[in-house]
């Protein structure tokens, strides 16, 4: 994906500048630009491996091998979870790409129940890729097609800045349970790629911040390295353990590291004048 940084530039800091007289603005809209513009290039090469990714594992699940499709399943939602603040601004395809069976009326057994969830039920809970194909094509579908429209989409900042605590807010309140990846249980997997996209939204707008309150850089700093540490230690080889392996004791640790991570950085739009 081929971005053109002058037009992006201009394009970001016509829309930052209405900022200036709607916002109390700790940060001058211009300051913004930059940050702004390195985030699109992180979401584009996101993008370009979310897409390989998804076909390499659509791929094997056509091909029913199912044990290459299940390898490659995790890895392929990484990228996803990392950029899901701007994902999640195209609701159809969302839904499409990530929702789950609660979602849906007759649950597992909806017709309309699609995307990766859908794709890792049959693997895991039924150990077969029968019937997976039309479901393996929209998913690809899907995907290219988020490529295509954030490609052409001017990011909202105030989207952006608040996407580092969306991020592990919504690892607190629905996937420390469990709940996203039931069936294959590679929930530490999203939450790494959760973490990932935060802290690099945080990385880019760190400066613009630190130079009027350090103190709470080195907060939010801390925090993150805490949380790194924490997950940490359950990787294995280039993954990480199934999350059924974790102990109610072990899920509250990180619960607490998450959701202590996510206070702080709920404070990160206010502090750049974007609530």
């Amino acid at each position: 994906m081929t971005l053109r940084l002058p037009l992006m530039a201009l394009a970001l800091a016509s829309a930052l500048g209405s900022l200036a007289g709607t916002a109390r603005a700790a940060v001058a809209p211009m300051d913004l630009v930059g940050p702004m513009s390195e985030y699109k290039l992180y979401v584009s090469e996101k993008l370009q491996t979310l897409v390989a990714d998804t076909r390499a594992f659509t791929d094997a699940v056509k091909a029913g091998d199912i044990e290459k499709a299940k390898a490659l399943f995790a890895p392929a939602r990484m990228s996803y979870e990392a950029i899901e603040p701007v994902a999640e601004l195209f609701s159809d395809l969302d839904v499409s790409i990530d929702s789950r069976a609660d979602d849906y009326e007759h649950g597992e057994q909806d017709p309309a129940f699609p995307g990766f969830h859908r794709i890792e039920y049959g693997l895991w809970a039924q150990n077969s890729a029968a019937g997976l194909g039309p479901v393996a094509d929209k998913l690809m579908a899907d995907v290219d097609e988020l490529g295509k429209r954030i490609a052409e989409l001017t990011f909202p900042p105030e989207k952006v800045v608040g996407g580092a605590a969306a991020l592990m807010e919504e690892v607190a309140a629905t996937k420390i349970s469990g709940e996203e990846d039931r069936y294959s249980h590679t929930d530490l997997w999203d939450f790494q790629g959760n973490f990932d996209g935060s802290r690099k939204i945080f990385e880019l707008f760190r400066p613009l911040v630190e130079k009027d309150d350090p103190a709470f850089v080195e907060k939010v700093e801390a925090n993150f390295a805490t949380l790194d540490k924490t997950l940490s230690k359950y990787k294995m080889g280039d993954g990480f353990e199934t999350y059924e392996k974790l102990t109610d004791a072990d899920r509250k640790i990180l619960a607490g590291a998450v959701n202590t991570l996510a206070e702080d950085l709920s404070q990160l739009r206010g502090k750049l004048g974007l609530n």
